[in-house]
């Protein structure tokens, strides 16, 4: 009879760590490299994005809900580098909790980490392609807003440009991006008049199918296979190609903190408490809930471990060095940001490109809008690369089918058939659905897997102690036996989730569910783990 929590055997999974040949990985990554990888995942949507979307939610205080975003992120990162060095196999969460907690929540962990990863990448493919966008228009190209976004973000854009052409003749006394200006475009698109509507999808020009407006995001669907036609390349040259990238956009976040600097107004900060904080603790949290998408992707570095050289000592080293820098470069640009530009008036689609506009410093945009698309480019290729990763340990176990999503190409010695799958799949959803919607998913799914992975720390603490640890997640201990870095990560994790709303619990429940079917009807009948003899189970 199958057990759904029969765990796999560490042994197991130890020396499958240690196996090479034409059907394995290829080892070709070192800590420079992995490293790299983690700041190309999480530098990039979060910092040029979301960082307006929190100042709207935070006030000045931004920078504290970046610090606290940091911290969860850390516990979470300090027990990956545990796990990481002592299972150096692909898979991330989903192999460490199939070694501690059993199989059922290893597939609900994969499934969950398909979540993050597969609709990661397909909003920063749809944050790309806004970006590429205002870098055509330093050119003076233009895309009919058609073929640069989905139907509903086209509607969108061509009801805004309509109000601002709008307000630009019934009030010309309105400074763009003034108080007054800001108030009068916000009510217009709350409540768009006829006349907008009408002008919006005139300036839309779409053309119809079956009686309907077609709107297809053409930049994303081409950079998500340009990506996905790298990583089938080989991981070395998409690692080689990513830390090209993390160059160029690091070099932009030290430009825009040492340039922004020079144009802060300490009283932007607030005098007090108070205006620093104007919604308070609740405001801070729920930034944080929302910008922690900058975070995601450090643990994709993880899904990496069966092509690192020396995982034992490269993986820590790459997962707790990207976060240290990540975490630093967020907060110096948070509090640019915020003392650049009063909090109220911060620019919700382009914060740091409309930050030096407003300081009448329009070449500093156009080289934070070339910034922001080396930062999203490298997101969505390490983004990808975890996902595949993933759905090949998952297959390796018999969980999916393997002969085809692992199956590794004779040449590069990458997961190919896998890839390009997840290439068209984020290609397909990044170019019809808009970014909120999909980027509304995916924090959930990845604060899940961080709980889950710092709750197998403790398991595997207590069932196998003496298990050889070339990595220990550092802190004091509870009791002398449990240790308090992966209880800090549970609770602070478990937080943020708490902070997201009703509306995303219910999306990952439904998504839970429709894995739960999945793994019943197929996985189940396929593991390897159930066709082991029931005495090798164990640590």
């Amino acid at each position: 009879m199958a057990n759904v929590f029969r765990r796999k055997p560490l042994h197991l999974i130890v020396s499958e760590a240690k196996e090479e040949g034409d059907e394995h990985l290829k080892r070709s990554l070192g800590p420079i490299s992995l490293t790299a990888l983690g700041v190309g995942a999480v530098i990039g949507a979060g910092i040029f994005v979301m960082a307006g979307l929190g100042a709207h939610e935070a006030g000045p205080a931004l920078t504290l809900s970046f610090v606290m975003c940091g911290v969860a992120c850390t516990f979470a990162g300090l027990c990956y580098a545990e796990f990481a060095a002592m299972i150096p196999l692909a898979g991330s969460a989903y192999t460490y909790s199939y070694a501690t907690l059993g199989e059922l929540f290893a597939w609900i962990i994969g499934w969950d980490l398909t979540l993050e990863y597969a609709m990661g990448a397909s909003t920063v493919s749809s944050g790309w392609s806004n970006n590429f966008v205002e870098f055509l228009k330093i050119f003076g190209l233009k895309i009919p807003l058609w073929l640069a976004y989905d139907h509903w973000t086209g509607i969108d854009q061509g009801q805004k440009q309509a109000a601002r052409e709008f307000l630009s003749q019934a009030h010309p006394e309105l400074a763009v991006g003034s108080t007054g200006y800001l108030d009068a475009l916000k009510g217009l698109m709350v409540n768009p008049p006829p006349a907008i509507v009408e002008r919006g999808h005139q300036l839309l020009s779409a053309p119809h199918l079956f009686g309907v407006e077609i709107g297809f995001n053409l930049p994303a669907f081409i950079i998500a296979l340009i990506i996905t036609a790298i990583l089938v390349i080989g991981i070395q040259e998409s690692a080689k190609f990513n830390a090209t990238i993390v160059i160029v956009k690091v070099t932009v976040v030290l430009f825009i903190i040492a340039l922004g600097s020079r144009y802060i107004h300490p009283g932007n900060w607030g005098h007090d408490w108070s205006s620093f904080a104007p919604f308070g603790l609740a405001g801070i949290s729920s930034a944080a809930a929302y910008i922690f998408f900058a975070f995601i992707g450090f643990d994709a570095v993880s899904t990496t471990a069966q092509e690192a050289r020396n995982p034992q000592r490269d993986l820590p080293i790459g997962i707790i060095c990207s976060l240290i820098i990540c975490t630093l470069l967020y907060v110096g640009v948070a509090a640019v940001l915020t003392g650049m530009v009063p909090w109220q008036l911060v620019n919700v689609e382009a914060p740091l490109t409309y930050a030096f506009l407003d300081h009448n410093i329009g070449w500093a945009g156009d080289i934070i809008t070339c910034g922001a698309l080396a930062g999203l480019t490298s997101v969505m290729l390490v983004m990808l690369i975890g996902q595949t990763r993933v759905l090949y340990a998952m297959a390796s176990d018999g969980l999916l089918p393997k002969k085809f999503f692992a199956a590794i190409h004779p040449k590069f010695h990458t997961p190919w058939k896998n890839t390009i799958l997840v290439g068209l799949v984020a290609a397909s959803i990044g170019s019809v659905t808009p970014i909120n919607k999909i980027g509304e998913m995916v924090n959930i799914g990845t604060l899940l897997a961080f709980v889950m992975v710092c709750a197998s720390i403790i398991v595997l603490r207590i069932k196998s102690p003496n298990q050889p640890r070339p990595f220990r997640t550092p802190g004091i201990y509870l009791g002398g036996k449990l240790p308090i870095v992966p209880v800090l990560g549970i609770l602070a994790n478990g937080y943020l989730m708490y902070h997201l709303g009703l509306g995303n619990w219910i999306r990952l429940i439904v998504w839970l569910v429709i894995g739960l079917f999945v793994y019943f009807l197929y996985s189940l009948k396929h593991s390897r783990v159930q066709a082991l003899p029931s005495s090798t189970e164990g640590m």
